[in-house]
């Protein structure tokens, strides 16, 4: 670990010391000159002159505009010309010229430089920016421009995307895999290091830019993931001056949200501001009919669950870039988001005999819970940009503080089959549980050659979270005394530390990438009620390797390969024991292993006159694989908790298109089809699961008028066995229609989520003593009426 920190330091203070010797070699005549904007003849301040000798294209110096456009760069003799970049605007390279040696000044005069069509584009065919960008080793998807985001959370926005699912417990899944890793602006975020995917829900989805999928990252990024990353970005924009977007939402069931996205740029520093408000409630059922075999008879259970969750959540984000000058940029961050919640349930049993349908025991359990849940984000970076074009270094310090209190009251009362009253009870459940974690990161991208590139970086990473809880049975005098079993604190500890390179480089129409990222993971869970500890020590490798071919008429191939590693969370670590449904319990495994998976990819894009074409075959073989089991005692109650499987074995092909049939007909469709055999005999011989499956999403996009649009959205997921049993199909409508407002500054977007209200799942579970049918609705059809205005941004 020395030696490679040794080698990194060493060539960043080379590249340092051969910095400032190019910029200080060439001195005696001043080159002046003034950069302004072609449009309003305004100086721009801040921008970046470099100056090149004619013959060998060799950098010789360079500086930058002061607050009134001029600059002044130390040159002598000699041809050069001068590039001029400034952010947001086109690069403009001078005329040749020529410096005689008895001159002392050289004045190039007014430069007029010009914003860039990509911002000219944004003001005037914003509405032609394709949804999906195709890339060989990732894909883009411009959220915004889907007009059935609006109004929804992070969690429901990605639901839209294609290849990614998300379930009825808010877990995100990419190509039916849920071993995925989740990026907020390309680093770990506390919004979903403590519930994964489902934290999302607390982030509106307004809040977001665009979210890109990344299915065989290299060694660059952290080895946590094995079907890929999902990085969502948020917006932040850098224009001068100030501009910024608010939106209201109205919908049923009651969702009342406020958004604002906040930017003003001056001379050398950059505000930026993002915050969300959202109220809801959110109305879900479960109904579960089981069986329970024992002593020759079938013992029936038919629950039925009806809750309701209302939640008040509140994301605010803001910051500063400042710009020391275009080449050094500072930025400092704070995040802060709160969620209040209060969740209602009544949840039904009724009990009897397969052979005895009428002698029905009947039990109503109840829960009211109210839980707060702060998270505080605090980041500080620099980036360096050198002269050499693609080459920089990025630090980065970053620190989250998350804590969740929860109390919870059940009460419960049965009837029994004669119609006397039976057991009667009240029970309470506090639970506390919180994170910290400190990321220490650095990277640097050093090009060579043409086209080469070499990249390396560190990354250092300390964690702990805590989990108290407890559930009390309280006495007639309002006595509370702990349930044996159901009180301890869980303690988490984790430091992993990683070091990588990759190297890169192309040759005519190949390229090639190779990469190796080393982690040294430490990590311990203690229950200190029972004083149980498990230490883990371990050092893994993780090489990648990509390799691209450029073929003709606009078409590329890529095959890549990659190890990857996925550590049980927190919610899958935690003896804490879910305790809502007294005869359904749910809970961590502190004892899991985590799971490594070796990944290929063949994957093959095209681009087309009216579209792009992007298809890929991949192969993933999985050891440790970790899956949730459940087990049913002769009572007929269950336990569901995850365990390490032997492996998975999973193949498929994916196919993505973007197409514009028509002038006034845009259509997106993207299919997946795997194959996957789970090997779960180290724990039952029975948990062996060999399954086919496919899903597919088709989004079609009409324009109805001048900026008016009608969008279509059709889901389904094919049934699909799991280790136990075997899940039934989903399909679901979503549609929306938009009008622009306010001149074009203002957009109105009516969308309804699941039109036909079908998005249910069904789950059919076989055990050696039991089978149950289970059906779950967490997310009713949903209506939202939005209002979108922008500000100095463009139509």
């Amino acid at each position: 670990m020395k030696n490679v920190l040794h080698i990194i330091l060493y060539t960043l203070l080379c590249a340092t010391v051969t910095h400032i010797f190019a910029q200080g070699k060439n001195a005696g005549i001043i080159v002046t000159g003034k950069v302004v904007d072609a449009g309003s003849s305004q100086p721009l301040s801040y921008a970046t002159i470099q100056i090149y000798i004619v013959s060998t294209k060799i950098l010789t110096g360079g500086g930058i505009s002061d607050e009134e456009g001029n600059f002044q760069i130390e040159s002598s003799r000699g041809s050069y010309f001068a590039v001029i970049d400034f952010m947001g605007y086109e690069s403009l390279q001078t005329d040749n010229f020529t410096i005689d040696p008895d001159r002392s000044i050289f004045d190039l005069g007014t430069i007029e430089i010009t914003v860039s069509s990509s911002i000219l584009e944004e003001v005037t065919i914003t509405a032609e920016k394709s949804t999906m960008e195709f890339a060989l080793d990732k894909r883009i998807f411009n959220v915004g421009k889907d007009l059935g985001n609006a109004g929804g959370s992070a969690a429901e926005l990605l639901n839209n995307i294609p290849s990614v699912i998300v379930d009825v417990e808010g877990n995100v899944k990419l190509r039916g895999s849920g071993n995925v890793r989740l990026l907020i602006d390309g680093k770990p975020s506390g919004l979903v290091s403590f519930k994964g995917g489902s934290g999302l829900r607390q982030l509106q989805g307004s809040l977001i830019e665009k979210v890109e999928i990344i299915t065989n990252p290299s060694a660059r990024y952290e080895a946590e993931g094995m079907a890929g990353i999902i990085n969502i970005v948020l917006k932040k924009e850098r224009k001068n001056g100030f501009n910024g977007s608010f939106e209201a939402t109205a919908g049923h069931p009651v969702n009342l949200g406020l958004a604002a996205n906040l930017n003003y740029r001056h001379k050398k520093v950059n505000f930026f501001f993002n915050y969300g408000m959202n109220y809801r409630r959110i109305p879900s059922i479960t109904s579960t009919y089981q069986e329970v075999f024992a002593d020759g008879l079938t013992y029936v259970s038919e629950q039925n669950y009806d809750g309701e969750h209302v939640g008040l959540f509140n994301n605010a984000r803001g910051g500063m870039d400042y710009y020391i000058n275009e080449k050094n940029i500072f930025t400092a961050s704070y995040m802060y988001s709160r969620s209040n919640g209060k969740r209602l349930t009544d949840l039904y049993y009724n009990d009897y005999l397969k052979s005895d349908p009428n002698a029905i025991t009947r039990t109503h359990r109840t829960q009211d819970e109210d839980e707060v849940e702060p998270i505080a984000e605090y980041v500080l970076s620099y980036k360096k940009l050198f002269s050499q074009k693609d080459r920089e270094l990025n630090t980065e310090v970053r620190y989250f503080d998350h804590w969740e209190d929860s109390d919870q009251i059940y009460t419960q009362e049965t009837t029994l089959d004669d119609g006397s009253p039976g057991e009667k009870f009240t029970q309470t459940a506090p639970n506390d549980e919180t994170e910290k974690q400190l990321i220490i990161q650095i990277d640097y991208i050093h090009p060579f050659a043409s086209e080469g590139k070499f990249e390396a970086g560190l990354r250092t990473s300390f964690r702990d979270m805590t989990n108290d809880y407890v559930v009390n049975d309280v006495g007639t005098d309002g006595t509370e005394i702990p349930i044996p079993g159901l009180d301890n604190k869980f303690v988490y500890k984790e430091n992993i530390n990683a070091v990588y390179g990759i190297i890169g480089n192309k040759t005519n129409h190949f390229s090639y990438q190779f990469g190796l990222r080393t982690e040294w993971t430490d990590i311990e869970t203690i229950l200190e009620e029972t004083a149980k500890s498990n230490p883990r020590n371990y050092v893994n490798f993780f090489p990648s390797t990509h390799f691209t071919y450029d073929l003709p008429k606009d078409n590329a191939i890529q095959l890549s390969y990659s190890r990857r590693v996925r550590r049980p969370v927190y919610n899958e670590l935690s003896s804490y024991v879910t305790y809502s449904d007294n005869r359904n319990f749910f809970s961590g495994n502190p004892d899991l292993n985590p799971e490594f998976s070796d990944v290929f990819e063949l994957g093959h894009i095209k681009y087309f006159e009216k579209g792009s074409l992007a298809s890929s075959i991949y192969y993933r073989i999985t050891d440790d694989k970790i899956e949730r089991i459940r087990t049913v005692d002769d009572q007929g109650f269950s336990k569901t908790f995850p365990e390490n499987l032997l492996n998975e074995i999973a193949y498929g092909a994916e196919f993505s298109t973007a197409y514009k049939l028509y002038n006034w007909w845009k259509l997106d469709l993207n299919f997946n089809f795997f194959h996957s055999k789970t090997d779960g005999g180290n724990i039952d011989s029975e948990y062996i699961s060999e399954t086919n499956s496919w899903f597919a999403r088709q989004t079609s996009r009409f324009t109805l008028a001048k900026d008016s649009y009608l969008q279509l959205r059709f889901n389904y997921e094919a049934p699909q066995n799991i280790a136990q049993g075997r899940r039934a199909s989903i399909y679901f409508l979503d549609i929306a229609l938009n009008k622009p407002v306010f001149n074009g500054k203002g957009t109105l977007t009516l969308n309804i989520i699941d039109l036909f209200n079908s998005r249910k799942f069904r789950t059919i579970t076989n055990g050696e003593n039991f089978f149950a049918d289970s059906t779950r609705q967490r997310n009713r059809r949903q209506i939202n009426l939005t209002l979108g205005y922008k500000i100095n941004q463009g139509k």
